[in-house]
């Protein structure tokens, strides 16, 4: 058992498991408790204060229904709690719950929900460093790996500092330090003049090892003549300098002074004489010799001043390369768009040509059967009926082809005729009572009549055709504007199989010699950006392309899925191409990564564009592939969720 406690309470158990998982890199000091009722958090203190076990932080969630505000109050008034530092999750409604916990309680934060991505982490980080420093002073540096390292190094040598005489550093800042580095030397050599049993002073020759990088340190090296090379492994394990010291330089004084394991491998490049010190040694020198004490000490402090201003540069520098590493990314991401949109573009005009032809033809074919509605004579029933039919046409969206199968079933025992059945079916008639009661008087004269209303379908599906395709003419020059430009498109509902649709008549020249199944299923509206999920479209559909055979088969299959309570819809583009190898799947997300063949373009970066737009929609892509046989890229976007208001949720698998 720790010596300290953490308490949380929150009867939301998603927000619950967020805190258990932010704050498990603390349990190696402190004890985390977790509640969900009150009664069960004043049970969990009762406990500590049985045990004896101080309670470090209590952190409590507040709603309407759940008054954590209260809770945390009442903590001041316990004397086990007074000294725990506290924590107010809320909604941000109850104002006034909020300011009594500020005004009666002590309160230290207050956070409001949803929770940014770390920002627990970091404030309770912040509130369990200042609690050790008030209450647990003496071992501060046991907890620098877990809570603020240099709060914790500042206070424990501020800690030190006050135990030594007033003022024993007052002139040492204005010497430099070369004058410091001499008068140390001075000091530390006449000390050993007298005597050093310990061989405190020593010559090593070049390539000798000082300190060994994530080994234990038990001595600290003061550089009197030479030169010693720092170096730290990168994440290939390859050595690299990061520092060189010299005269009135320290070796080893940071994992000297703290117990920790070296955090860089030390050898000397020269010649070096050193003054080589263990704690017993150092401590004998140090309260031998009282103006040895403020002088090394100062000389100490500059060297951890000098190693903290390196490690600041170096992070600003890194912060500059990031920044200028996003920028890059960003236009290499533009850079893809704009490539593949110049691929789509060379075939524009041809694609246009299709909706065009289609126009020609169904005005074509409405002609033909107005002509021969209007030379058919019809009853005031008849024609009452065919305007029915045609209504339906016009206005119907195309079934499924299960569902249309099915349909087509159910009537087939009535309607012996499968043909004439799956008519009925298309135009909507498959539940009208008087057709079907004619189907059992007299077949023929129903099949007849099913014939003549098949010219009130034929035009009202005519007309719906050329309604689409000049849709789609304006929806294709629309797309493509959108695909080079979606930074201001906004969540709305839209059926994702139009914009797959959108995109198939984008790629229609080149799938002309291959073929397309189209296998969807019955998909609810869902919340999404359509521009930029046609790109994630455009991206899967060309990939398949590159990698067909001779004869290519293109399958997407739309399904709604559940998984971990969720519904999902999911959209798989299958190619029958030479698959991908099981080495490289995990990494063809990966930027500037292509499987493309040579004499083909690609950046390498459109899966990894993919892969965020969809990530910022909630959902993820999955990728199965059998090398020299297919590829199935599986898109699985959450049906019930608005993603512009929510982090990138991702559910495990």
């Amino acid at each position: 058992m720790n010596p300290f406690a953490i308490l949380c309470l929150d009867n939301n158990p998603t927000s619950a498991q967020q805190l258990s998982d932010e704050l498990s890199s603390f349990t190696g000091h402190f004890d985390l408790y977790s509640a969900s009722t009150l009664q069960e958090a004043h049970n969990t203190l009762t406990w500590c204060q049985d045990q004896e076990q101080s309670v470090a932080l209590v952190i409590a969630a507040h709603d309407e229904g759940f008054n954590g505000a209260d809770f945390l109050i009442h903590l001041d008034k316990i004397p086990h709690t007074q000294t725990a530092r506290k924590i107010l999750l809320s909604c941000g409604q109850d104002i006034q719950a909020i300011l009594a916990a500020v005004n009666e309680g002590r309160l230290d934060h207050c956070l409001t929900k949803p929770l940014q991505d770390k920002l627990v982490y970091q404030t309770v980080k912040k509130e369990l460093t200042t609690f050790v420093m008030e209450h647990d002073k003496d071992n501060l540096l046991s907890y620098s790996q877990t809570l603020e390292h240099q709060r914790l190094l500042r206070a424990h040598i501020d800690k030190k500092l006050r135990s030594y005489r007033e003022g024993f550093i007052s002139d040492h800042h204005k010497l430099t330090d070369s004058e410091l580095a001499e008068r140390v030397i001075n000091a530390l050599h006449q000390f050993f003049d007298k005597s050093d049993e310990t061989r405190a002073r020593r010559t090593y020759s070049p390539e000798h090892l000082l300190t060994k990088e994530g080994e234990a340190n038990r001595f600290l090296w003061f550089i009197t003549d030479g030169e010693v090379a720092l170096y730290k492994k990168d994440e290939l394990g390859i050595q690299r300098e990061v520092v060189r010291h010299t005269k009135g330089n320290i070796v080893g004084g940071m994992s000297f002074v703290t117990g920790e394991a070296s955090f860089s491998t030390a050898i000397t490049l020269t010649s070096t004489e050193v003054i080589k010190l263990d704690r017993e040694v150092f401590a004998k020198v140090m309260h031998s010799h009282t103006e040895l004490l403020p002088l090394f000490t100062n000389l100490l402090l500059r060297h951890f001043n000098r190693r903290l201003q390196r490690s600041i540069t170096t992070k600003i520098q890194l912060q500059h390369t990031l920044e200028s590493l996003e920028s890059a990314h960003q236009q290499l991401i533009e850079r893809e768009k704009m490539a593949m949109l110049g691929q789509l573009v060379a075939g524009v005009a041809h694609e246009l040509n299709n909706p065009i032809a289609a126009i020609l033809r169904g005005t074509e074919t409405l002609s033909n059967s107005v002509d021969h509605l209007m030379s058919r004579p019809s009853d005031h029933q008849d024609l009452a009926q065919g305007a029915d039919v045609l209504r339906r046409a016009l206005e119907a969206s195309p079934l499924s082809t299960a569902a249309e199968r099915e349909k087509t079933k159910s009537i087939s025992e009535r309607v012996t005729d499968r043909r004439v059945a799956k008519k009925l079916v298309k135009m909507g008639l498959e539940e009208d009572p008087d057709l079907l009661h004619l189907f059992d008087r007299d077949p023929n004269h129903a099949k007849q009549h099913i014939e003549e209303l098949e010219n009130y379908h034929l035009a009202g599906s005519t007309l719906r055709s050329i309604n689409v395709c000049a849709q789609r003419i304006a929806d294709m020059v629309k797309s493509l504007k959108g695909y080079a430009r979606q930074d201001d498109e906004t969540f709305h509902e839209c059926d994702l199989h139009e914009g797959i649709e959108d995109t198939l008549v984008i790629f229609e020249s080149k799938l002309k010699m291959h073929q397309v199944i189209k296998d969807y299923g019955e998909l609810p509206p869902v919340s999404c950006l359509p521009i930029a999920l046609q790109q994630v479209w455009t991206n899967l559909v060309s990939n398949a392309i590159d990698a067909f055979p001779a004869k290519g088969c293109l399958t997407i299959k739309s399904a709604i899925e559940h998984r971990n309570g969720q519904e999902w819809a999911v959209i798989r583009f299958s190619d029958n191409g030479s698959g991908i190898p099981k080495e490289i799947q995990e990494r063809i997300f990966a930027l500037n990564f292509t499987t493309k063949k040579e004499g083909n373009f690609g950046l390498g970066i459109g899966l990894s564009v993919c892969q965020q737009i969809v990530n910022q929609h909630g959902g993820e892509i999955k990728v199965e592939s059998t090398p020299e046989q297919s590829t199935t890229m599986a898109v699985w976007l959450p049906c019930n969720q608005d993603p512009s208001s929510s982090f990138h949720l991702r559910s495990e698998q």
